[in-house]
């Protein structure tokens, strides 16, 4: 049986991702900060990915902002930003946060499925999505209707879960699951080939791979940043290496054929 779309946005909007990295008052300046910053100690491959200050000037639309980490990062550098969510409880946050930094933004709640049926269609200098397509029921409905947003000159930069990876062998295995909270309905997983025809009249770019997580959960919850006991051991060249090989995130950039 497909899972629904419906199911797929309960579960966000029951715990929007990354809602719990701060015990801040939700909504405040500092818990937003607090956030990011946890974020992207986590995940610094974000930064270089997104290149927050090559879109300056330029209009960015996110398929699937969620709290809008990377949006209002988007927006700081000086980006025209759109931000696109299913969860209307993420959205709200996304919100707040704009308000927050003070910064200013457009934003749409939706199925991204049917992405020309409430987004205005024009051309945008970066489409951007990271860790969502693949929580779709339909990832390739997306993926066609993004094009209508794209001319020759426009950026496709995405993540999508790998499934060639250390934490999907560990998924594999009954030692892990796909995101932090239990029961999410839908969490595809591709190989560099599957990338390919997915991205079905794009021109590939790129595709890399990053980021395993180290920490020992528990501690984590805490904001305490403990290693596992085999990552602490490795030396970080070591680390690093099998990040670039069997890390959970591929890095794609694309571009209009």
């Amino acid at each position: 049986m497909t899972t629904t779309i419906e199911e797929v946005k309960k579960f966000w909007d029951d715990r929007p991702c990354n809602v719990r990295h701060s015990d801040k008052e939700i909504g405040t300046l500092e818990y937003f900060k607090e956030v990011t910053d946890k974020k992207f100690f986590v995940e610094p491959h974000i930064k270089t990915f997104s290149d927050f200050e090559r879109w300056g000037g330029k209009y960015v639309l996110e398929i699937g902002c969620g709290m809008a980490t990377a949006g209002v990062n988007f927006a700081a550098n000086g980006a025209h930003y759109t931000g696109v969510e299913l969860s209307n409880e993420s959205l709200e946050l996304a919100k707040k946060r704009f308000e927050a930094f003070q910064q200013n933004g457009d934003f749409y709640c939706g199925n991204a499925e049917k992405l020309s049926t409430f987004v205005p269609v024009k051309t945008y200098d970066l489409i951007y999505s990271f860790g969502v397509i693949h929580h779709s029921p339909y990832p390739e409905l997306i993926i066609s209707e993004i094009k209508k947003y794209m001319d020759e000159n426009s950026v496709l930069k995405i993540m999508l879960y790998a499934k060639d990876s250390w934490k999907n062998y560990m998924i594999d295995a009954g030692f892990d699951q796909p995101e932090a909270q239990y029961g999410c309905p839908i969490a595809n997983t591709y190989t560099k080939q599957d990338v390919v025809e997915l991205l079905d009249g794009y021109d590939v770019v790129s595709i890399e791979q990053d980021h395993i997580f180290p920490y020992q959960v528990e501690p984590y919850k805490k904001g305490e940043y403990v290693k596992q006991p085999w990552f602490a051991e490795m030396p970080p060249e070591m680390f690093r290496t099998l990040e670039k090989n069997l890390g959970w995130h591929l890095l794609i950039t694309a571009k209009l054929k």
